[in-house]
């Protein structure tokens, strides 16, 4: 069903939460490719003079401001759109009530965008961020993950966010499953998502690579993570909206880094001076160690201690390589371009 902009009239293209991480470089994307984008947010424009100063957003550009979680409120906006990059969810670790605060809001704003989608008579196809989150919450040492894979282990009480990206997604393809659909849907499945941000705030992954150079490391541990560049998600979701053969899932990861790996090359990049962990406990000594420590952490931070800690993140992304074409950002450029972003913004004090 995907198409792209090259039709006599520009298609128009709604992204929910587009102030967001990956959304505000979808919009910069989709607006550079000719499309006009109805971007949601929760503020007026003056908020986002990142969105409305980008290219082409003066002719092209609307921002509307829209709630997730009340039935109806994207009924409007959709009537107007031919496909929906829905990037919208919190991304929050440690939370008072999982429930409403994390599964409630990632599921209801789910459906009420897809219910939204159903009546609209334009609407053809619908991007879906989900996460790995979705796909699992742990690494295993003997399993490489795929799109066919679903986390089954996480719960309110483990890993509450992974839990509300499963319970997301699922919720997405239950909906689905409606005969009377017009319009179809394609999930991406991103892993760390890392690289420059167009807003102010800080990005929960850029924000691990700054904990490690602030010194909230203390040490070394066997952890590692598939990174990804926020570029590349962006470019993901517009991929997958306009190859019509685009279906399913695609888990979303260039590369994986061990923290050992990732703490050498940043202080061969010129950032000794940081407070880079020097303590190794990356073997089966340390991680016990840590995994004793971690019931010291704040709950969320040690249950993914306990769960990641000691095993080898395992990806297969062959099939998004293969059928959305997409070629890859090195991890380590975009590493560089994180830390680089993160003083730009002053998250991070140069030194």
């Amino acid at each position: 069903m995907g198409t792209t902009a090259t039709n006599t009239t520009p298609q128009t293209v709604c992204v929910t939460g587009a102030s967001g991480f990956i959304a505000a470089h979808a919009v910069e994307q989709l607006l550079q490719k000719g499309y006009h984008v109805i971007g949601t947010v929760r503020g007026d424009d003056s908020k986002y003079p990142y969105l409305t100063g980008l290219e082409g957003a003066e002719e092209r550009l609307r921002l509307v401001q829209a709630d997730l979680l009340s039935e109806g409120a994207f009924d409007d906006i959709l009537s107007d759109c031919d496909y929906v990059l829905h990037t919208a969810s919190p991304y929050i670790i440690d939370v008072k009530d999982p429930q409403r605060d994390l599964v409630d809001p990632a599921v209801q704003g789910t459906v009420h965008v897809l219910e939204a989608c159903k009546k609209s008579p334009r609407v053809k196809r619908v991007i879906l961020t989900s996460s790995i989150a979705a796909i699992t919450d742990e690494p295993d040492n003997h399993h490489v993950f795929t799109e066919a894979d679903w986390n089954t282990k996480s719960s309110l009480d483990r890993n509450p966010y992974y839990f509300s990206k499963t319970k997301a997604e699922q919720a997405a393809w239950k909906f689905m499953e409606d005969s009377d659909l017009t319009f179809d849907m394609v999930v991406i499945n991103p892993f760390i998502v890392i690289g420059p941000s167009y807003g102010p705030s800080l990005n929960t992954s850029n924000q691990i690579i700054r904990d490690i150079m602030k010194g909230l490391f203390p040490t070394i541990m066997t952890v590692n993570w598939g990174f990804v560049d926020v570029r590349d998600v962006a470019k993901a979701h517009i991929l997958a909206m306009e190859t019509p053969e685009a279906s399913g899932r695609y888990l979303c990861a260039n590369q994986s880094m061990t923290m050992t790996e990732l703490v050498q090359f940043l202080k061969d990049s010129g950032y000794r001076n940081y407070r880079l962990p020097l303590v190794n406990m990356a073997n089966p000594l340390g991680t016990k160690v840590m995994k004793l420590l971690s019931y010291t952490q704040p709950k969320g931070v040690g249950t993914y201690m306990r769960t990641n800690m000691g095993k080898a993140m395992q990806f297969d992304n062959s099939k998004i390589k293969n059928e959305l074409k997409i070629e890859f950002i090195p991890a380590k450029e975009s590493i560089l371009a994180a830390v680089e972003d993160m003083l730009k913004w002053k998250h991070l004090k140069a030194r």
